[in-house]
């Protein structure tokens, strides 16, 4: 290895890297560590890094090597415009899901709303809500305690104190008669024969996360089922699924009575979401 190192000799060691961009690895990584943006890292690439700054950078490259998610060696992951906190207790937030938050921007104005985000993990689509409707009543549920701690130390930092949070599995966490204008949810949608669970970054997720009964199809069904008991007239649901699971969300939703019933398409083009509206009492 490398005893001295500028920024950009320590980039091309993004070739020791095998992932699917070894080259934006390497980048936030090596920004992490330096404290600086993407384009400090071009704009200085003859600037020496410290021994310390070495030892650091190496030893993320190794974490990374043996397959470790970016994020969790960083503790940080960009979703919409907030920078979130996230460890092992949850899913990453991925990109794809912004499309699902950019849907249910454009599907409501800006008057207020009771919003109620099911499984929230990291807090990241509730979050990315409440930082664009900051007069909408926001809550988010997850079952587990730490998932939870998370959401809130990660609203604490990006200012958004209008989010509540309470604990339970679903719908287990409310008041026997809250009902709301809007439901969403990134639930766990992937069949436990999937055998990308053992590729990547999923490896180091929760399978309780990923995995559902019924090939993926358990969870999305139950909320989607007992959402009708907690949405007002005209309200809306909107679920995040696999990308092949959209024909079967589309019918299942209208077998259970919801009207205008569609898909939205990930940054990808796969049907990433999934959404309906409730229309009766």
């Amino acid at each position: 290895m490398c005893k001295t190192l500028n920024i950009q000799t320590a980039l091309e060691l993004a070739s020791t890297i095998e992932s699917d961009s070894p080259q934006l690895d390497a980048a936030v990584l090596l920004a992490h560590i330096l404290k600086v943006d993407a384009t400090y890292l071009r704009t200085w690439p003859d600037k020496e890094l410290s021994s310390e700054q070495v030892e650091r950078y190496q030893r993320a490259l190794q974490d990374r090597r043996e397959g470790k998610p970016v994020a969790h060696i960083t503790g940080t992951r960009g979703f919409w415009s907030l920078d979130l906190n996230v460890n092992a207790s949850t899913l990453i937030p991925r990109p794809d899901t912004e499309t699902l938050v950019e849907a249910v921007l454009e599907s409501f104005d800006d008057a207020p709303r009771s919003v109620l985000d099911l499984g929230t993990g990291t807090g990241a689509i509730a979050l990315a809500l409440a930082s664009e409707r900051s007069n909408w009543t926001i809550l988010a549920t997850d079952y587990s305690h730490e998932a939870l701690e998370l959401a809130r130390s990660n609203a604490k930092a990006n200012g958004l104190m209008h989010v509540q949070f309470a604990q339970g599995s679903w719908f287990e966490a409310l008041k026997s008669d809250q009902r709301f204008d809007l439901i969403v949810s990134n639930p766990p949608y992937i069949s436990d024969a999937d055998t990308h669970l053992d590729e990547g970054d999923v490896r180091f997720e929760p399978r309780s996360a990923l995995v559902a009964e019924d090939e993926g199809l358990a969870d999305l069904r139950h909320i989607a089922d007992e959402a009708r008991h907690r949405l007002n007239a005209g309200a809306k649901l909107f679920m995040e699924h696999g990308y092949d699971q959209g024909s079967q969300l589309r019918a299942m939703l209208v077998d259970l009575g919801y009207q205008g019933v569609g898909s939205g398409v990930d940054y990808g083009g796969n049907e990433r979401f999934t959404y309906g509206e409730w229309s009766n009492e």
